[in-house]
Parts: structure tokens; sequence; C-alpha cells
């Protein structure tokens, strides 16, 4: 296993022990599964320019819970909201600098990686896509999680977005994949979605991911731009 220290980690991040053990009841098992320990190498999954995948996925959490409970949500809410924040940007493959070239601009990796996050985690972690309404809240906060950078539109289906798991599509229940289909087509101009989520825990967890991306990049402009340019001359090739 990763040599993270994912207990370190949440002390770190000044967590009462209560908080603490209420965070890792619920991320422990998807923190544990081998995809997710293979994102917190930073060399093989940077994220943008200075930390691994993983650790944004983390504080992305850890954040969207803080937002949450000084809310006073509901443990369902709560729940939700981690999950979405977990499993956020479980897009497959490492992008930047990787040479991977898109033939359409909204097929680039900034437009396209929450489809590839939402399909993921139903193939990893299918058990957290059992209830039909929870389904829908958790995938559509995936898929706009950007917000408002907008998200590849799948108003013409999976097949001409380019995006690196297609594979796997074939494999989701035909009711889940209808579920990203429709998520991803609301307010569309020129094949990309402009809206944000529908939902509460999709909307907080978008927030999350701005104050964690301001907060981790500092600003860094090769970093943003390398979300369309998919080149980052702040890593190594």
């Amino acid at each position: 296993m990763n040599k993270f220290n994912l207990n370190k980690f949440l002390e770190k991040n000044n967590l009462s022990e209560d908080d603490k053990l209420f965070l890792l009841s619920i991320i422990n098992d998807i923190y544990s599964h081998p995809e997710f320990q293979k994102r917190l190498d930073s060399k093989n999954y940077p994220h943008h320019s200075s930390i691994s995948l993983g650790e944004h996925i983390l504080n992305d959490a850890i954040v969207a819970y803080k937002i949450a409970k000084n809310k006073n949500y509901s443990y369902s809410n709560l729940k939700l909201i981690i999950l979405i924040a977990m499993f956020h940007d479980l897009y497959e493959f490492p992008w930047q600098n990787s040479k991977i070239i898109k033939n359409k601009f909204q097929n680039l990796h900034g437009f396209t990686h929450p489809i590839e996050a939402a399909i993921n985690a139903v193939t990893w972690f299918p058990e957290y896509f059992q209830n039909l309404e929870e389904t829908k809240i958790i995938i559509d906060g995936i898929i706009h999680h950007m917000y408002p950078f907008p998200v590849r539109s799948l108003k013409n289906g999976f097949k001409e977005t380019e995006i690196n798991n297609l594979n796997k599509v074939n494999f989701l229940p035909s009711n889940i994949k209808q579920i990203i289909i429709n998520s991803s087509c609301q307010n569309t101009f020129f094949k990309l979605s402009f809206s944000k989520s529908n939902s509460l825990e999709g909307k907080i967890v978008s927030k999350a991911d701005r104050i964690v991306s301001l907060k981790e990049e500092n600003l860094n402009f090769n970093s943003y731009k390398a979300c369309i340019t998919g080149k980052n001359p702040d890593l190594n090739d």
C-alpha cells in the first residue's frame, strides 16, 4: 500500500477526533481501493503542479465536509457530499504532458474528465450506486463539479467523446448510463454543458473544489492552462 499516511493527513487538517472517525467511516473503503492508492503517487498521478491526485481528492472531501457540517446538514446529506468528493476526479490516466492527442476541442481533459470519473466510480464502487435517487445525486455532483467550467455533453452518446475509459461504458447498467447522459445534457452549447449541479450536495462539492484548487495551486497560471492544453511546463515530461 502507498506510504501516504491518512491519519496524519487528517490530523494536519485540524479535524476533531469525532470528525476524523466520521470521515473514515465513509471514505476508508474508497481510500483503500487499489485504484485510489495509485492516485496517491504524485509522480504517476500529479494534480496540476504540486500534489498527487489522491491528495487533492481527500482535500476536497475534507473541505466539503467542513462546509456542510457548519450548516448542520443531515447524515444522509453529509455522506452523499463526501462520496461525491471522493469520486469527483477519478479519471482514467494522468493527462498532463501525456501526449494523448484529442481530435476535437470539446474532448480535451478539462471537459471530459468528470465523465471518466463517473464511469470509474460506478465501475469500481458499484455498492454506492444501488439506490436510484442517491445515484442521481452522486453522478450529477461528479459531472458538474467543475462549474462554471463546462463538461462535455453526451447528447450524441459516448463514442464521440474520446474518453480514455470508453471500454467500460458497455459494462455500465443501462439506467446508470442514461443518468450520466441526462446529467451532461443540461444547458448545452457547442457540445458542452454549462450547468451547475442540481443538488445541494453537488453544489457544495463544486464550491469545495474551487476553494481547494485555488489553495493548492496558489493561482498558478500554468496548472490552470493545462486543463485546456494538456501541457504543464512545471512538470517534467
